[in-house]
């Protein structure tokens, strides 16, 4: 099953996340079938937080793709800040 998921990169206490299109039995930090944004938590005012590709996630939930609950409470997200 493919899923959409976080991939956790980033150096010790500064995390940051990409967003990933992969087959859920694959490792975390694994290989990936596409890199659709990111998600960066510690961002300060200037920096962006979260960016999305929001067609290509469309492309693959109408494929099957299953977001992750973290990735589906960013897609909420940024559908509201889009708004």
């Amino acid at each position: 099953m493919v899923t959409i998921r976080l991939a956790r990169g980033g150096a010790k206490k500064k995390p940051f996340y990409s967003i990933v299109v992969a087959d859920q039995r694959r490792a975390p930090r694994g290989r990936f079938i596409e890199k659709i944004g990111f998600f960066n938590p510690r961002a300060v005012e200037h920096e962006e937080r979260l960016k999305i590709d929001r067609e290509r996630v469309d492309f693959w939930i109408n494929r099957g793709a299953l977001p992750s609950e973290r990735v589906k409470h960013l897609l909420k997200a940024s559908r509201a800040s889009a708004l």
